[in-house]
């Protein structure tokens, strides 16, 4: 069925449909019945409604509807997306008093970042959202994601060491690591998801990266 996390997070149940693939196709089966006495039935749809709802709602909502062709395929499609306000390039956050004391954001070290770190991050930024018109940012505290329905590149900015961390979703095994560049991750905690880190400390780093930023997108 659609998902609606944010909505089934705060209580509201849609009520979902699904077109039934038999020969009076605009009878209307209840999802639940059609997925149970009509295995063919796969197609579930989001309302105009449903689309209003999400926009009324200060939550990061995606609509996902899924198209099911017998009993081993399944496409899911972005119906819509909606996100949170931001400030500042991050979630907007209630108030809770005094700001002492809070912890930087990824979005604080790049405004902090020289030039060179800068214009690395913004090329690395332009390659990735022009890999395909389903890409989307999310800017979250720790790391900026990358995503189709799925996050392919998490990166964040370390102005100390001026280096940029991605992280893939490669398995690490598939490739030839190679020292100060490529790192199998999968027993290391990090912020955001992917098995393999790639750091790019140069321009240099960003070409070589390239085919593996690209093979993560097609895997998400």
């Amino acid at each position: 069925m659609p998902i609606t996390k944010a909505l089934l997070a705060k209580g509201f149940i849609l009520r979902l449909y699904c077109r039934s693939a038999l020969p009076d196709g605009d009878r209307r089966l209840p999802a639940e019945e059609a997925d149970r006495g009509n295995p063919e039935c796969g197609r579930t749809r989001f309302s105009k409604y449903d689309e209003h709802a999400i926009k009324q709602m200060n939550h990061n909502i995606e609509l996902i509807r899924y198209m099911r062709f017998g009993d081993d395929l399944l496409l899911l499609e972005q119906v819509n997306a909606v996100s949170a306000p931001t400030v500042n390039g991050t979630a907007a956050l209630p108030a809770s008093g005094s700001s002492r004391g809070r912890s930087k954001t990824v979005s604080d070290y790049l405004d902090q970042a020289d030039q060179e770190l800068t214009d690395r991050y913004e090329a690395l930024r332009e390659f990735l959202t022009n890999l395909g018109d389903d890409v989307q940012v999310k800017t979250l505290k720790n790391y900026f994601a990358f995503k189709r329905i799925k996050n392919f590149a998490c990166v964040e900015v370390h102005t100390r060491t001026r280096n940029i961390l991605v992280y893939l979703k490669i398995d690490p095994d598939t490739i030839e690591l190679e020292k100060g560049f490529t790192r199998d991750v999968r027993a290391i905690g990090h912020f955001g998801t992917g098995d393999l880190e790639v750091v790019i400390g140069s321009m240099a780093d960003f070409d070589k990266a390239k085919p593996l930023l690209e093979r993560s997108y097609e895997s998400a």
